[in-house]
């Protein structure tokens, strides 16, 4: 999945769930930025690249989400 992907299915989430999501692109450096979940939040790395599995479930575990919920 890549950065774009999951920043998008996350806002797919917030909105079947009434959870307000924003992505900041200002809150990072380079090409990173900050994911909010309600009041909980994540950093993205670049959205053009792959996420790999451990840095998704950490990414998923700080918003308080479970892969299942990607689903």
């Amino acid at each position: 999945m890549k950065g774009a992907d999951f920043i998008r299915a996350i806002r797919k989430i917030g909105k079947a769930r009434n959870v307000p999501v924003v992505f900041e692109p200002r809150h990072g450096k380079g090409s990173h930025g900050r994911l909010y979940y309600g009041d909980r939040f994540t950093t993205v790395k670049d959205r053009r690249k792959e996420i790999g599995e451990g840095l998704l479930n950490a990414m998923l575990a700080q918003l308080g989400l479970s892969k299942q919920d990607l689903e």
